[in-house]
């Protein structure tokens, strides 16, 4: 059986955190849709809360501390990421546009992304498609069609405005996702013995310039 390497991203900031219960239920669907195509996923998480100093120390001395760094090696290697940020004043949250910034530009390129979000209120859910998925596809990674806002009154159970309820956008969300991871052969890709182990941008700082 094929095995695939999924990275998932959580920049909740509260624990509980509404942001991580969403990150996991887009997880736990995605490895179903996997497995019914015969495909096995290992799944890895990062809290961006417990990497934030890393981070911040990151963007400040161009190094990445060893919590930091594994979670970049490992987005940098995933078949596909599950990106999950909570939405605040109408885009996603500076901590999470933060670790973006410390990801190789590079590593992205055709990653496979299912994007997630969580807010207060229904009104917020285009953030996924003004704010994140631009992100996204300017580093050239793929972002799914159907991206997954969950927005309080959503944890409550069945809609009654006639909208998808959340378990099904979910579950679309994750189909798309796994067709996509399916196809992708970036962990699978052969070593080049020549390859330097990390991303320029890593070894040189990242951020020229600034």
């Amino acid at each position: 059986m094929t095995t695939k390497q999924i990275v998932v991203v959580s920049a909740g900031l509260s624990t509980p955190s509404s942001t991580r219960q969403l990150a996991d239920r887009l997880a736990a669907d995605s490895v179903a849709a996997l497995a019914e195509r015969g495909v096995e996923a290992e799944v890895r998480t990062f809290e961006l809360r417990e990497l934030a100093h890393d981070i911040t120390n990151h963007l400040l001395m161009g190094f990445a501390p060893p919590k930091l760094e594994e979670a970049l090696d490992a987005v940098a290697s995933a078949d596909g990421l599950i990106a999950v940020t909570p939405i605040f004043t109408t885009s996603y949250a500076g901590l999470f546009k933060s670790f973006i910034d410390v990801i190789d530009p590079q590593a992205l390129t055709d990653l496979p992304v299912l994007l997630g979000a969580t807010g207060g209120t229904p009104r917020h859910s285009l953030a996924i498609d003004y704010a994140m998925r631009p992100l996204f596809t300017y580093l050239h990674a793929v972002p799914v069609t159907t991206g997954v806002f969950a927005a309080t009154s959503d944890w409550g159970g069945a809609d009654g405005d006639g909208v998808r309820s959340l378990p099904d956008r979910i579950f679309r969300g994750a189909k798309e996702f796994a067709e996509l991871v399916e196809r992708t052969d970036r962990s699978q890709l052969v070593s080049d013995p020549f390859r330097l182990d990390r991303p320029m941008g890593h070894l040189i700082g990242g951020l020229a310039g600034e």
